[in-house]
């Protein structure tokens, strides 16, 4: 693998405002402006920029606007093809379809045989982080109905999700609620791809991640330890769960920490998982693993489609 050298959340936070030298009595707005540029920061997590790959059909799975999704057909094959689902990052408060799966995605995975699909889904503060994984589930079913036409193997379906995305299809894949709610079951998914998620124990992740994200966490998940663990997807991994995961991370500590006590947490609960770990830290190598994945030339796009090629193996 290529070796990057990457800076961290508070180093980003600090950097940002290093240059402005404030004399003693005017601590408290130096600090103040540090706490604006890490809150920045902090929204800006997961919600990649980028052109919208064109090709796309747009479905309304809901009456809100933002209940819609892009779906790409898979290219090359005549027969009933796999299908991924990606949901977008952006700390539960921002993100988009158009802009966060990275330039890559929706040409690479329909190149491969797969159809690829990427939602909207409500936002935080006007929809709950339940909604959201409703949403998810939600969207699923709007594909499965329209599997025949669409070219779609409604049997072989993965999520995939990056950043509060990863959390999101975590949680659907670990709290069949959201799927039966839907009129789904963990029988309707042969696997979950979190991307560098980091709040798959929400209550850990609020005491332990980092200071710049705390905001965003008590937004989403507010103070009440009873919903804090229900929105956890290490905590909902008793069995019954989705039967296969692929963990993806860098090297930010909190992932990393996050991700081994979710894959713990599921091989408990009876499902089979993988983890791919690669070079990258703080903001950039947490971009980076979403914005390159689908590149031949990245190191974790092997990885991923090794293992989609097994998960969907008839």
């Amino acid at each position: 693998m290529m070796k990057q050298s990457w800076i961290g959340y508070g180093a980003v936070a600090a950097f940002a405002v290093a240059s402005v030298a404030v004399p003693g009595p005017f601590a408290d707005a130096r600090e103040r402006l540090r706490d604006r540029v890490g809150a920045r920061l902090a929204e800006r997590m997961g919600a990649d920029e980028g052109p919208k790959v064109p090709g796309s059909e747009t479905i309304a799975y809901g009456s809100d606007a933002l209940q819609v999704l892009d779906v790409w057909r898979a290219k090359g094959t005549k027969e009933p093809a796999p299908l991924i689902v990606f949901v977008h990052g952006g700390g539960w408060k921002r993100g988009s379809k158009d802009n966060a799966t990275g330039r890559f995605k929706a040409e690479h995975y329909p190149a491969q045989g797969y159809a690829f699909a990427s939602i909207n889904y409500r936002l935080v503060p006007a929809a709950t982080v339940e909604q959201q994984a409703a949403d998810v589930a939600s969207a699923v079913k709007a594909l499965v109905d329209r599997a025949g036409a669409l070219g779609i193997d409604r049997r072989r379906i993965v999520l995939m999700g990056h950043s509060a995305g990863a959390h999101l299809v975590a949680l659907v894949g670990t709290d069949e609620r959201y799927l039966k709610g839907a009129g789904l079951t963990f029988a309707d998914i042969s696997g979950v791809i979190p991307i560098d998620g980091a709040a798959y124990d929400v209550a850990a992740q609020m005491k332990d991640g980092p200071p710049i994200m705390q905001k965003t966490y008590a937004q989403a998940f507010g103070a009440d330890p009873a919903r804090q663990k229900a929105v956890s997807p290490t905590q909902q991994a008793v069995a019954p769960n989705a039967p296969q995961f692929l963990l993806l991370y860098v090297q930010r500590a909190d992932g990393v920490r996050q991700a081994k006590a979710l894959g713990a947490a599921l091989e408990s609960g009876g499902s089979r998982v993988e983890h791919g770990s690669f070079p990258g830290e703080g903001l950039k190598g947490h971009a980076e693993i979403n914005r390159s994945l689908g590149d031949p030339a990245y190191a974790p796009t092997a990885t991923v489609d090794a293992w989609l090629k097994r998960v969907f193996a008839r």
